[in-house]
């Protein structure tokens, strides 16, 4: 509470205007607030986020003894590079983002060489980017990835419509953990058409490039996928398009 006592110490010259001390005492406010404090903290509902959970990359691993026996129709292989000056600093485009690139081909490598020189004259290699969704169409690499997975996510897409209507539980926990499971189920359905995806990286190549694939794996539910080395053919394979295609 506050108190207000006046001061008569010393000797004071008639007509002095007396001095007054003010003694607020904060006791009671700092109980009241512990007090709401307490009661907010035992009133407060926590409130998780609603989005969708992401599935993140899965463990599951492809050997290299599955990768021979994999179809040719299903098998991608992605060689990441990142585009670097003279200095070895990563180059930016107009809008200050790395210039990361993606060569790929399908089922096996088909190559022509010279039979005297024995260089790559060309071969099935593609050139790609990562880019992101216009709208709803895919664009660069994600749009390869993603028709060579597409019956997966037609049916994961199927069930995220039940997801957000809750029709596999009012709970929303047990919602989410019932989707996960179901989700996980379709990925690793084999009897649907799903890639078996190669990821390689060439020396020049940043970080930023492969998370930037592993990224893609987990956009377009790709269970299915490893990281190896990058080789001698795929080196000559990506000089022989880079010198076909300027």
């Amino acid at each position: 509470m506050a108190q207000i006592e006046q001061s008569d110490k010393g000797k004071k010259k008639k007509g002095a205007q007396k001095k007054m001390a003010i003694h607020v005492d904060f006791t009671p406010m700092v109980d009241m607030n512990m007090l709401l404090i307490t009661f907010f903290m035992l009133c407060t509902t926590m409130i998780k986020s609603q989005t969708l959970q992401i599935t993140l990359p899965t463990n599951e691993k492809v050997e290299q003894e599955e990768m021979s026996q994999a179809k040719e129709s299903e098998a991608i292989t992605l060689i990441v590079d990142t585009k670097r000056n003279e200095k070895g600093d990563v180059k930016k485009d107009d809008e200050g983002k790395p210039m990361n690139i993606v060569y790929y081909y399908e089922g096996k490598p088909l190559v022509e060489k010279d039979e005297a020189s024995g260089t790559v004259l060309s071969s099935n290699m593609k050139k790609e980017t990562f880019l992101g969704n216009e709208g709803d169409v895919q664009r660069g690499i994600r749009k390869i990835l993603h028709d060579r997975n597409k019956q997966v996510l037609a049916k994961i897409d199927d069930l995220k419509v039940k997801w957000r209507n809750k029709e596999f539980s009012s709970n929303k926990d047990k919602n989410d953990s019932i989707f996960q499971a179901l989700a996980k189920e379709i990925r690793n359905d084999s009897t649907l058409t799903r890639p078996v995806v190669v990821i390689k990286a060439t020396p020049e190549a940043s970080w930023a490039s492969l998370i930037g694939a592993l990224d893609e794996m987990q956009i377009n539910q790709i269970s299915r996928y490893q990281i190896d080395n990058i080789n001698h053919d795929d080196s000559l394979m990506i000089q022989a398009y880079n010198r076909t295609n300027p």
